[in-house]
């Protein structure tokens, strides 16, 4: 049995859907917040529980007889968010597990500038000592995140954020795959994966002009300063961790952190990982 938590978001979700083209459904399970939002996964076979990350009980009941068990990684910063990961891990080994994966990233680090790679980096502490093998995978940079970066610019042409560097941009249906690819073939990585990335690693200044292309008309990339960015997002009425959580993105960005690009994805998946032309090409045309 193969358990994916989390199996109702998109990083989740499409990990199942990998993961059933390679096992048969009655090995794969799912712990969800929700079960009605998986009645289909249901329908086709999968069993599907419900599991929280504070509730030990219910990853309990959840994680029963999982031979492995995926545990992606919460959309929050800070102690909670490494709180919440312990508290699956725990849970996956004391319902013997006998591996112990997670979503991490490719710039986990307790020296980073972005506060998720230090939240990365300390479950992945986490996981060294859980007392299992165990498996992180350090994905590349979500697209999607460049897209909600770029938000309105799609429109306006106007790319007005802070300095950047390069970033591997990396699409979740490929990061799903490799993680499924992962997973059908248990123990082929111990401990933290290579960057599991796109293979180009690309600036913002990069997005536009890839946007021009594609669409023919003018965007234009403006740099605007940290303190001034920190403004709108508090403006906007974002909590100040999650302003700060979202600055550090540029900062980190500046220092090279997201900028390194490996062949692993293209090897798990047996072919290159989309690029960001077609992610852009897809919400552009």
């Amino acid at each position: 049995m193969i358990v994916v938590t989390g199996a109702t978001g998109q990083l989740g979700r499409q990990t199942v859907e990998h993961l059933l083209r390679r096992v048969p459904a009655d090995r794969v399970g799912v712990s969800v917040r929700d079960p009605k939002k998986a009645e289909d996964l249901a329908a086709r076979g999968v069993r599907v529980r419900e599991g929280s990350f504070t509730d030990p009980a219910g990853l309990a009941h959840a994680f029963e007889g999982a031979a492995q068990v995926l545990i992606v990684s919460v959309d929050q910063f800070g102690e909670e968010a490494v709180q919440r990961h312990r508290t699956a891990i725990e849970a996956a080994v004391k319902a013997g597990a006998r591996r112990v994966l997670y979503t991490s990233h490719m710039g986990a680090s307790p020296d980073s500038h972005f506060q998720a790679c230090r939240d990365h980096a300390a479950t992945e502490e986490i996981l060294r000592t859980c007392g299992v093998p165990y498996t992180a995978l350090r994905n590349g940079f979500y697209a999607a995140s460049a897209l909600q970066f770029l938000g309105p610019a799609l429109g306006s042409g106007q790319i007005a954020l802070p300095e950047d560097g390069p970033v591997s941009w990396t699409a979740h249906a490929d990061l799903a795959e490799g993680a499924a690819a992962i997973l059908a073939d248990e123990g082929r990585y111990d401990g933290p994966t290579p960057p599991l990335t796109a293979p180009r690693s690309l600036t913002f200044a990069d997005l536009a002009d890839l946007a021009t292309g594609i669409t023919g008309r003018l965007f234009s990339r403006t740099t605007v300063p940290d303190d001034a960015f920190r403004r709108h997002l508090a403006e906007a009425g974002l909590p100040a961790d999650r302003v700060e959580g979202l600055l550090g993105v540029f900062t980190a960005a500046r220092a090279g952190e997201f900028a390194a690009q490996d062949p692993a994805l293209a090897t798990l998946i047996g072919r290159a990982p989309a690029g960001m032309e077609e992610v852009l090409r897809e919400q552009l045309v």
